[in-house]
């Protein structure tokens, strides 16, 4: 199996990094967050309560949620497209109101159960080799652990959390949001605290994931780092200096 899993609290760098080193292995890319952004995102939309746990898993089980390559034509530094039906909610999902309540809609079971067969299937599904790609590299916060346990390579991302704050308020700026970073760090620290005591999938490192600490380290610096994992742990060909996301427009979840 080639596959590799990044797991990590909020901003502590996993799509960045992920994303790079899958380019570079000409791996897919899968960022499993957004599909409980997409969930979080649709609560807000119809204005159902996020804490009502039947309601957000009917959501869950009904919402067409489609993730795919970005395409020649996306210039806004996105690294995929994420859509509900035929709406664009790539950036409507990464919204401080969504990141306010995604960590209460990722704790719901029923989400959960829902969500990670998706996921399960994505991994075996690329990682086993059965399409034409050579793997894939999968974020989250359960991947490791309870999506793709199996996988050979699994990595878990650290920063502290007054790091972790700016870098999200930073990404804001940068897109032209509004953003509080005291709100962001006060949101960010709620959330750690609920996924990491949440009962089911809780967030914590593997017992054989390796652990590398991002604060203070480049991008290219950590991304290097699990090449070299890569390189002892898969069967992989020598990375290459970067390739461009290699799913064709295709919409990588399964049907």
């Amino acid at each position: 199996m080639n596959a590799i899993t990044i797991d990590g609290p909020a901003a502590s760098g996993k799509s960045t990094v992920g994303y790079q080193a899958a380019q570079r292995l000409d791996f897919i890319f899968f960022d499993t967050g957004v599909m409980y952004r997409a969930v979080a995102w649709a609560l807000l939309d119809r204005g159902i309560d996020s804490t009502d746990v039947e309601a957000v898993g009917q959501v869950a089980a009904q919402l067409p949620i489609g993730v795919k390559a970005p395409g020649a034509d996306a210039q806004d530094g996105r690294q995929a497209t994420i859509q509900i039906g035929d709406l664009d909610v790539t950036w409507s999902i990464r919204s401080p109101s969504v990141d306010s309540i995604v960590s209460v809609v990722a704790a719901n079971r029923l989400v959960r159960r829902e969500l990670s067969r998706k996921q399960r299937n994505i991994g075996l599904e690329y990682g086993m080799g059965t399409t034409e790609t050579a793997g894939v590299v999968m974020v989250g916060r359960d991947i490791g652990t309870v999506v793709l346990p199996e996988a050979p390579l699994k990595i878990y991302l650290k920063a502290p959390l007054d790091e972790r704050a700016r870098r999200r308020y930073n990404e804001l700026v940068e897109r032209g949001s509004e953003a509080d970073f005291a709100r962001i760090q006060d949101d960010m620290r709620l959330r750690d605290q609920i996924d990491s005591e949440r009962t089911v999938a809780p967030l914590r490192p593997a017992m054989d994931a390796f652990q590398i600490q991002t604060e203070g380290a480049s991008v290219l610096e950590v991304v290097e780092q699990i090449l070299q994992l890569a390189a002892k742990h898969l069967n992989v060909a020598p990375p290459s200096p970067g390739k461009p996301d290699n799913t064709g427009g295709r919409n990588i979840l399964p049907d």
